[in-house]
C-alpha cells in the first residue's frame, strides 16, 4: 500500500508546473562557494538543508521526510536531532532525495529532462561500475580488475559532484523562498478606467488614432452600426439630461 502511494506521488510529480529557480547545470554559476562547501562536508549540508526545509522545527521531522518505509518508526519524535544526523550519515543519499522531493511537493516543482539525464546517468554509471567489478571477480582478470576500480573512481565522483549540485540547487530554492534575493515584484493593480459620462458631447476614442472619435466604431470592423458620421450632430439631443437629473 505504502509502495503504490510513492509511485502515486511520482507521477503526480511529473505532472508540477514549476521549475527550479537554477538547474543542475547551473548551480556552480550561481552559488560557487556553496556548491564546494557541499562537495566536502556534503553530510553536514544535508543536515543544515533538511532543518531548514522543515523551518527549523525539528518537531516536524520524519526520517527520510516520510518517503521510505523506515519512516516514522526510528524514534525521530524522541531525539530528532539524533535520527537527522544518523540518516545524513549512514544515508547520505536518500537524506538528499527526500529533501529534494520535500521542497518538489512543497512548490510544485517538476524536475526538468536535463536533470533527469544528469541523474538517470548517475545511477547508470554507478551500476555499469558495479557490473565490471562483479564480473572482473568472476573472472579474475587483471585488466577487468583494472577497468571495474576506473569505473568505480568515476562513478564515486559523478555521484559526489551531483549531489553537490542538487543541495546547492535546494539552498538556492530555499533562498528564494525566504527571500534572500529581495521581495519578489509584486503585480500592480490595473488604474481603474474612467468611465465615460453620458453627458459628453464627443464620445472619446478607444484605441483608434488613425480614426475620429465620431467614426468609433468603424462601420467596415462591426456590422450593423451606423455610417460613418455618428454620432449626430444635435447629440446629446436638446433638453437632455432631464433638469431634475442629478450626477
Amino acid at each position: 500500500m505504502a509502495n503504490r502511494e510513492h509511485l502515486e506521488k511520482m507521477q503526480l510529480r511529473q505532472n508540477y508546473r514549476n521549475l527550479w529557480h537554477t538547474s543542475l547545470m547551473n548551480t556552480i554559476q550561481a552559488d560557487t562557494p556553496y556548491c564546494c562547501l557541499s562537495l566536502f562536508c556534503a553530510p553536514c549540508v544535508s543536515y543544515l538543508l533538511r532543518k531548514r526545509a522543515l523551518y527549523n522545527d525539528m518537531s516536524r521531522y520524519v526520517c527520510c521526510a516520510g518517503y521510505m518505509p523506515c519512516s516514522g518508526r526510528c524514534g525521530e519524535s524522541r531525539c530528532p536531532e539524533f535520527c537527522l544526523a544518523t540518516e545524513v550519515v549512514l544515508c547520505f543519499g536518500n537524506s538528499v532525495a527526500s529533501t529534494r522531493f520535500l521542497l518538489q511537493d512543497e512548490f510544485n516543482i517538476q524536475t526538468t529532462q536535463c536533470d533527469n539525464c544528469i541523474i538517470g546517468f548517475m545511477f547508470c554509471l554507478q551500476q555499469v561500475a558495479c557490473i565490471f567489478s562483479i564480473v572482473a571477480m568472476i573472472v579474475g582478470s587483471e585488466e577487468i580488475s583494472e577497468a571495474s576500480q576506473l569505473l568505480s573512481c568515476l562513478a564515486e565522483m559523478v555521484y559526489c559532484t551531483v549531489c553537490a549540485c542538487m543541495q546547492t540547487q535546494h539552498k538556492v530554492e530555499m533562498d528564494k523562498r525566504d527571500e534572500k534575493f529581495g521581495p519578489q515584484p509584486v503585480m500592480a493593480v490595473p488604474p481603474v478606467q474612467q468611465m465615460s459620462r453620458i453627458d459628453q458631447q464627443i464620445p472619446p476614442s478607444v484605441g483608434y488614432a488613425h480614426q475620429p472619435a465620431y467614426a468609433y466604431p468603424p462601420a467596415q470592423q462591426a456590422q450593423g452600426y451606423p455610417a460613418p458620421g455618428y454620432p449626430p450632430a444635435q447629440y446629446p439631443p436638446p433638453g437632455y439630461p432631464p433638469s431634475g437629473y442629478s450626477r
